[in-house]
């Protein structure tokens, strides 16, 4: 076990490290900025839409390794998929970080992602791990008011 959560640390390090996706995608036509206050967290996020499905997103912006490699990883996982698709996962994902799922079981449909599986373990992370799908919903929803997490 201990094996698998040193991969997982790794994962989320070298997505902290090296992000995917910080930038504004060309022809981007959703936007939404969210913050976490408690943990200095600030992301933008950009998408470019075609019809009903994301066709390139990107994000910008400062925070801890965890809220960085979130957005990463997420930002890699959308991409394509329908807002039907990501409602979904979000609610997946959201599942995942606060307790609500089982990492093992939640692996097959959440891929990459199940590497947060050990931030329900701590309450106060789950706003960081979230805040980028947070704002990524307000993106599609067209909120222009910056989106505070509150988890």
């Amino acid at each position: 076990m201990s094996d698998v959560r040193e991969l997982y640390q790794e994962m989320i390090l070298d997505h902290c490290r090296s992000p995917r996706n910080r930038r504004v995608p060309e022809g981007a036509n959703c936007c939404a900025t969210g913050n976490n206050p408690l943990c200095g967290d600030q992301l933008d996020v950009h998408l470019r839409m075609a019809g009903d499905r994301i066709a390139e997103i990107g994000f910008q912006g400062h925070g801890c390794a965890i809220s960085t490699a979130s957005a990463s990883l997420m930002t890699e996982s959308v991409r394509g998929k329908s807002r039907g698709e990501v409602e979904a996962l979000f609610h997946r994902f959201h599942d995942l970080v606060t307790g609500k799922a089982d990492p093992a079981t939640a692996a097959a449909e959440l891929g990459k992602l199940v590497v947060f599986g050990g931030v329900s373990e701590f309450p106060l992370r789950v706003k960081c791990a979230t805040l980028a799908w947070h704002t990524l919903r307000a993106a599609l929803e067209g909120e222009e008011d910056s989106v505070v997490s509150t988890e």
